[in-house]
């Protein structure tokens, strides 16, 4: 059986869990031990992140390498469309929501869940967030067009990239317009076992996030600020929050490979 280190608030290993539910291919989930050592996950991972699936004695990290390999190894029912051009367009959604939607998120659980501001400083950033939520919820309206999925007639890469990140937004309570496209949208995935799952996983694993900021503000959990969640910040109005994380040692980079 396939093994799957994740976290199920991470929405890099939820598109993941989206693509094994919607294949039906059974796996083993395990969250790592975010508090310490742990040799397998490292192992696994060399940046010591996830999702990881490990299958045999392959160990894919990345979810974009995984989603592709998952549709090398299980091609029934196919997660992209058939077309060269539509399999870029649905890349490209997925690339924008992971490298841009992903870090507004981020942030907001930053501010919310980590404490990492208050006051004026964090609704000041919670706006930022709010405005640029926006933009990205009128450009999918556009690559929405008149399709009924992302991904064009049926259900596959592009909204199982989407599906993450608007969930969370919603959870922040940054929800689609009513009456868009992109609402009507969130209404059909909202009909999928696949997300229903996935998000519920989610929603649990949230529950016990009411003292994870006294275990950041303690050193014990590290959060990782790479490459587009540190530039959110910094342009956002959040450089306070960073200097003060590295002084205090509660924010790591990506790790070194040795």
């Amino acid at each position: 059986m396939l093994k799957l280190h994740e976290h199920p608030l991470s929405p890099y290993a939820q598109k993941v869990k989206i693509s094994l539910y919607e294949k039906s291919v059974p796996f083993e989930a395990t969250i790592p031990n975010l508090f310490g050592s742990d040799p397998a996950f490292e192992a696994a991972s060399p940046r010591r992140e996830v999702p990881c699936l490990v299958d045999g004695d392959l160990a894919v990290f990345d979810s974009t390498i995984i989603l592709e390999y998952l549709e090398d190894r299980y091609p029934t029912p196919a997660m992209l469309p058939a077309s060269p051009a539509e399999r870029a367009r649905v890349r490209m959604i997925e690339e924008l929501c992971d490298t841009y939607y992903e870090a507004i998120n981020w942030a907001l659980a930053e501010i919310r869940y980590f404490r990492r501001a208050s006051g004026d400083g964090a609704e000041r950033l919670t706006a930022r967030a709010g405005e640029q939520i926006a933009g990205v919820h009128t450009w999918l309206e556009r690559e929405l067009a008149n399709r009924a999925w992302f991904n064009g007639e049926s259900f596959g890469w592009g909204d199982l990239s989407v599906a993450p990140y608007v969930a969370a937004s919603a959870g922040f309570g940054f929800t689609p317009a009513a009456g868009s496209k992109l609402a009507a949208w969130v209404g059909r995935i909202q009909q999928r076992p696949s997300v229903t799952r996935t998000l519920g996983e989610a929603a649990a694993a949230l529950a016990a996030f009411d003292q994870v900021s006294s275990l950041v503000d303690s050193g014990v959990f590290v959060r990782e600020y790479r490459d587009h969640r540190l530039e959110w910040m910094m342009r956002s109005g959040g450089r306070d929050i960073v200097l003060d994380g590295m002084e205090k040692k509660n924010i790591r980079f990506a790790v070194e490979i040795r």
